[in-house]
C-alpha cells in the first residue's frame, strides 16, 4: 500500500491529466493554464487538442478465442507460426514439419514488428517489408510429440535445430492489392534470422576476452540470436532487435570451472538452468563448459531489411541485459538518444547517447554511430526529479578497485555497474516510447508482485506501490534528448479503482507494448501472465487486450482483444494510418481454461485451451500478425 504523503505526490504529478481532461476540443497550447505549462510537456505540442478517438470500446473479453475489434472494423489473419515466408514449405497442423522447413516458414510467438515501405525513403502505404521478433517456442504445440521435458527419450539435435529456427526474426513482403493485403511470394526480400545465424560483433566488447571461446577465439562472430522480445527502428532505416531473457537458454551443471567473478555474473544474470534442453545436444549451451557463451547474448542487433544479405551486427555500446525494446529520440545538436529497459523485477532503465550528430541521410553505414558514445542508466528521484547517470570505466566507483577492469567489462556486466552507481530499481521496464510531438518518453512497468516482500526493496516514489500486481506507466520530460537531468511522473497506476488504479476510461492490468502513432495516439498492450488471465483478480480484465490511449486527457478505451491465453504484442501501421498490424503471440499458453475442469494443456493435447486462428478440431495453436483495418477505408481509432 501507499503512504499518505507517497499518495499526495503521485495524485501531484497526475493533476496535469486530470486538469486536461476537462479541456478537450479546443484549447491550444498557448491556452493552456501555468500549471501545466511548467511541466514542459508542451515544449512542441502546437495543434490543438482535439478528440482523438471515433470509435467504441470493445467489451471486455472473457474466454472469446477471438481477435474482436469494434464495430466498424475488420480484422484477418497475415501471417501465423509456420507459414512459408516466401516460396517455402506449408505448414503441417500435426507439428511434423522438419527443423529445414521451420527454417524457411514464420517462427514461433511473434512479437515486435516494423513496416518498411517500398520502395525504399518513400511514405508508401500499399507495399512494404513486414519485419517481426519470434521471442520463444512453446515445445508443446512446436513438435508432434513436444521437447525435452515432454518426451526426453525422442529430444534429438532434430528437434534442437527445429527449436532454434523457430526463434529469431522474419522479413516478408507484403502488398496491398485491391482491398486486400498479400504476402509476396517468391520475394527476393523474404529472410529468416535465427539462433544459428552468423552475426557480426562492433563496439568496446568486440574482440575481448569477454565474448571469447573455443569456437571464436578472436571474439568477433557470433552464432544466432534468441529472445528476441521488442524492437526498435533507427532514424537511418534500419531494425534494432533486441535479446531479452537469454538466461533461459543455458545450463549450468556444475559450478567447478567457473572463476568467482564468473559465479557472481551468472547470479546477477540469472543463469542457472535451462527452458529447452538445447545443453544436450549443442554443447555451446552448456555454460560451465563454456562461460563466455552467454555473455555474447543480451544485446541490441542491427540490420537492413532492404538488404537481405547483410550481416547482422550485435552493437555492444548499447549493453547487456535484458533488452526488451529500444525507442529513439534525436537532440537539437544531431546526436541521438536510444532508450531501453531491462525487463526484469527490479532492473533499470537505460539511455545510450551517440558520441556523433546523425547528417540525416538513410543507410546501414550509420549504425556506427551505435558503437561510440555514452550509456546511462536512471536514478528516479524525490519530487519528480531524475538523472541519467553515466556507465563509464573509471568514474562514479566502476574502477579496478571495485572489480571492473575496463569499460568493455562495463558494458558485458551493466547490471552490476548500474547497481554501483545507486540507479533505481523499477517495476519490470518494459516497452518505451517516445512522443512525436512533446518528445516525452513513455515507459511501461509491468508488474512487481515481490515488491515490499520478503526483505525486498519497499515502494518509492517511483514505483509506489507494494505488491505491484497491476503495474503502472512512468513519463520522463527532457528539455532535450541528451540531457542529462529530467523531470518525471506517473502517467497512470494500472488496475481498478479498488486497488488504487488511476485509468481514465477502460480498465487493464500489466501494461506492456506501447506504440505512439505519427498522430499522438499511445496504443497499449497488456501482458496478464496465463496463470492469472480471466481468474480471481484478474477476472475483470478478460483476456489480454490492447487500447488507444490519448496522452494529454488520459482518456482510454479498449480497441481490441485477443484469443485465450495470448499475449497481445507488437503494433505498427502504415504511414497513412489506414492499415495496423497486430501480433498475437502465444495463443493457448494457458495450462487449464479457468474454473472448468475442461482438458489440460500437453503435448497430446496442445489446442486444449485455446484452437485460435485455424480453428480446426485436430489444430494447434497459432501465434500470428493480424491485419487490422476500416470498413470505410479512413484512419485506425478515429
Amino acid at each position: 500500500m501507499m503512504s499518505k504523503d507517497m499518495k499526495a505526490l503521485i495524485e501531484r504529478q497526475l493533476s496535469r491529466r486530470q486538469i486536461l481532461q476537462y479541456s478537450v476540443g479546443s484549447l491550444f497550447v498557448a491556452a493552456l493554464p501555468a500549471s501545466i505549462a511548467e511541466t514542459k510537456v508542451s515544449k512542441q505540442f502546437k495543434q490543438a487538442m482535439t478528440h482523438l478517438f471515433g470509435f467504441k470500446s470493445v467489451a471486455v473479453s472473457n474466454l472469446l478465442d477471438h481477435v474482436i475489434v469494434p464495430e466498424g472494423y475488420r480484422a484477418e489473419v497475415l501471417y501465423r507460426w509456420g507459414d512459408p515466408i516466401s516460396d517455402g514449405p506449408q505448414f503441417k497442423m500435426d507439428g511434423s514439419n522438419t527443423a529445414m522447413e521451420q527454417l524457411q516458414q514464420a517462427g514461433m510467438h511473434h512479437d515486435a514488428i516494423q513496416f518498411y515501405p517500398l520502395p525504399r525513403g518513400g511514405e508508401h502505404s500499399d507495399h512494404g517489408l513486414l519485419v517481426m521478433n519470434h521471442e520463444y517456442i512453446d515445445a508443446q504445440i512446436l513438435h508432434a510429440d513436444g521437447g525435452v521435458f515432454d518426451s526426453p527419450e525422442t529430444y534429438n539435435l532434430e528437434k534442437t535445430l527445429k527449436e532454434q529456427y523457430a526463434h529469431g526474426v522474419s522479413v516478408i513482403e507484403v502488398k496491398k492489392i485491391g482491398d486486400d493485403w498479400q504476402i509476396i511470394r517468391p520475394s527476393s526480400y523474404a529472410r529468416r534470422l535465427t539462433a544459428v545465424t552468423p552475426m557480426q560483433v562492433s563496439g568496446p566488447v568486440a574482440r575481448t576476452k569477454y565474448i571469447q571461446t573455443q569456437a571464436d577465439p578472436i571474439g568477433e562472430q557470433i552464432l544466432g540470436t534468441f529472445n528476441n522480445c521488442s524492437n526498435g527502428m533507427t532514424p537511418w532505416g534500419t531494425y534494432l532487435s533486441c535479446e531479452e531473457n537469454f538466461n533461459d537458454y543455458f545450463d549450468v551443471p556444475t559450478l567447478s570451472h567457473l572463476t568467482n567473478k564468473q559465479q557472481q555474473a551468472f547470479e546477477r544474470y540469472h543463469i542457472k538452468h535451462s527452458y529447452y534442453g538445447w545443453h544436450n545436444n549443442d554443447e555451446r549451451f552448456d555454460a560451465s563448459i563454456h562461460p563466455n557463451e552467454p555473455n555474447r547474448f543480451g544485446w541490441i542487433i542491427e540490420f537492413d531489411p532492404y538488404q537481405p544479405s547483410n550481416t547482422p551486427i550485435k552493437r555492444t555500446a548499447l549493453g547487456r541485459f535484458a533488452h526488451e525494446n529500444v525507442a529513439h529520440n534525436i537532440g537539437e545538436d544531431g546526436r541521438i538518444a536510444f532508450y531501453s529497459g531491462d525487463d526484469s523485477q527490479f532492473e533499470y532503465v537505460y539511455k545510450f547517447i551517440t558520441k556523433y550528430a546523425w547528417d540525416g541521410t538513410q543507410g546501414m553505414h550509420h549504425g556506427r554511430l551505435l558503437d561510440e558514445g555514452i550509456l546511462y542508466v536512471a536514478r528516479f528521484e524525490d519530487e519528480g526529479h531524475g538523472e541519467w547517470l553515466p556507465l563509464v570505466f573509471g568514474s562514479n566507483g566502476l574502477t579496478q578497485e571495485n572489480g571492473f577492469e575496463d569499460q568493455a567489462d562495463v558494458l558485458v556486466h551493466a547490471r552490476r555497474a548500474a547497481n554501483k552507481l545507486g540507479a533505481t530499481p523499477m517495476d519490470r521496464p518494459e516497452w518505451i516510447s517516445v512522443h512525436p510531438n512533446s518528445n516525452d518518453v513513455y515507459i511501461s512497468m509491468t508488474n512487481n508482485s515481490k515488491r515490499g516482500q520478503d526483505n525486498k526493496p519497499d515502494s518509492d516514489t517511483a514505483n509506489p506501490r507494494n505488491n505491484n500486481k497491476f503495474g503502472h506507466i512512468i513519463k520522463i520530460i527532457e528539455q532535450d534528448a541528451t540531457s542529462i537531468l529530467f523531470d518525471w511522473n506517473v502517467f497512470s497506476l494500472a488496475g481498478s479503482e479498488q486497488f488504487q488504479g488511476t485509468i481514465q476510461g477502460d480498465l487493464y492490468a500489466n501494461p506492456d507494448g506501447l506504440m505512439i502513432d505519427k498522430r499522438g495516439v499511445l496504443w497499449l498492450q497488456t501482458d496478464i501472465s496465463s496463470s492469472k488471465l480471466n481468474s480471481g483478480e484478474y477476472a475483470q480484465f478478460g483476456n489480454n487486450q490492447m487500447l488507444a490511449v490519448d496522452p494529454f486527457t488520459g482518456e482510454t478505451r479498449r480497441f481490441l482483444t485477443g484469443p485465450n491465453g495470448c499475449e497481445i504484442t507488437g503494433v505498427v501501421m502504415t504511414p497513412d494510418l489506414k492499415t495496423m498490424w497486430v501480433n498475437i503471440q502465444h495463443p493457448g499458453e494457458m495450462e487449464q481454461l479457468p474454473n472448468s475442469q475442461g482438458r489440460e494443456k500437453s503435448a497430446q493435447t496442445p489446442n486444449a485451451t485455446s484452437n485460435w486462428p485455424d480453428h480446426q478440431p485436430d489444430g494447434r495453436p497459432r501465434s500470428a500478425t493480424v491485419i487490422i483495418s476500416k470498413d470505410d477505408g479512413g484512419i485506425i481509432g478515429s
